[in-house]
């Protein structure tokens, strides 16, 4: 006579919530990638599936939510104010739940195996990162640094892509898929050559700089718009004679005699009070900011967290960026 086997049945109503939660997640993770990569497409791509999966799992969440989410045309996908609350609420448990497999695999290989990723402008690579960078490199030997050279659209592409893990620098405009922590805040100063005109003056207007050639980083970068910006609010002419990127290169042409500049006190080291002349201009032009850039709904790793807590101490904790990245202005 064969004994029979007992197996422990399973709780019908632990079995839909089990299969309940496995396909929220499903769902959600659908949505969070539609909306991060724009398109169905490229959601479908990204997880393996056909587009119309994608599209009923989203649909199917819509209808759980008994909410719209998703405003669809032929050109893109937009978001409903449903949409963005729920967005703001998925993307942090999406992002942590795709990345642990590589964060488990670093953690278990030790600190060495981790890396730091930064995007940031020249001016912020040459004057502000140094001895941040120092110091941090006292404190973690082990971790990789990798810094993206990189400004305007280039860094936002890299933020809004995940490469890097924040960037450091300074915006006029933040969009609001972004958010923006300032930090450190320098004067905007006038610089010209010894015994240039402008010299005789201790505070000189836009008007007495308008006769003179400036000599601004390219028309795409904000400094350019911003002295364009004071100019025009002013109604005072002014013409651009040389138009190059790079401090160290604009520095060097006024100190030739080329031409006068307005830059940021960032880019100015000791040496350069030898062969340049310089007057404040914050009667014109405000302080500028340089900060941490992030985006909203980014989970920063241990290593990041600590980056910027160095740069200001609770930074990342208190005053500048929570759980969900956003930033208290």
């Amino acid at each position: 006579m064969m004994k029979k086997t007992s197996s422990k049945r399973l709780d019908p109503a632990e079995t839909v919530r089990f299969y309940y939660k496995g396909k929220r997640l499903s769902q959600l993770r659908a949505f969070v990638h539609t909306v991060k990569l724009g398109t169905l497409t490229r959601a479908a791509e990204a997880m393996f599936v056909s587009q119309s999966t994608v599209s009923l799992m989203i649909k199917a969440l819509e209808r759980d939510l008994s909410q719209t989410l998703l405003l669809r045309t032929r050109r893109r996908i937009t978001l409903t104010g449903a949409g963005e609350t729920l967005y703001e609420l998925a993307r942090p448990l999406i992002a942590r739940m795709d990345g642990i497999d590589q964060d488990f695999l670093a953690r278990m290989a030790g600190q060495g195996a981790s890396t730091l990723h930064i995007a940031a402008g020249t001016s912020t690579l040459q004057y502000l990162l140094p001895p941040l960078l120092s110091r941090y490199r006292e404190r973690y030997p082990k971790v990789h640094l990798s810094l993206a050279n990189v400004t305007g659209r280039d860094g936002l592409k890299l933020l809004r892509e995940d490469k890097v893990d924040f960037a450091v620098g300074s915006m006029l405009d933040v969009p609001n898929d972004l958010a923006y922590a300032p930090v450190y805040y320098f004067d905007p100063l006038l610089i010209m050559p010894p015994g240039h005109p402008l010299t005789a003056y201790d505070s000189p207007g836009l008007e007495d700089l308008s006769p003179y050639g400036l000599i601004l980083p390219p028309e795409r970068l904000s400094t350019y718009r911003l002295v364009d910006m004071v100019f025009h609010q002013h109604r005072i002419p002014y013409t651009v004679t040389i138009e190059v990127g790079g401090w160290d290169v604009i520095k060097a042409y006024v100190a030739s005699g080329l031409g006068i500049s307005i830059v940021t006190s960032i880019c100015l080291v000791e040496t350069d009070r030898e062969r340049l002349v310089t007057r404040n201009l914050k009667a014109y032009f405000p302080s500028r900011s340089y900060g941490v850039v992030m985006r909203k709904g980014k989970v920063l790793q241990t290593e990041a967290r600590d980056f910027l807590n160095l740069i200001k101490p609770g930074l990342f904790s208190r005053s500048g960026y929570d759980g969900a990245g956003h930033s208290e202005r």
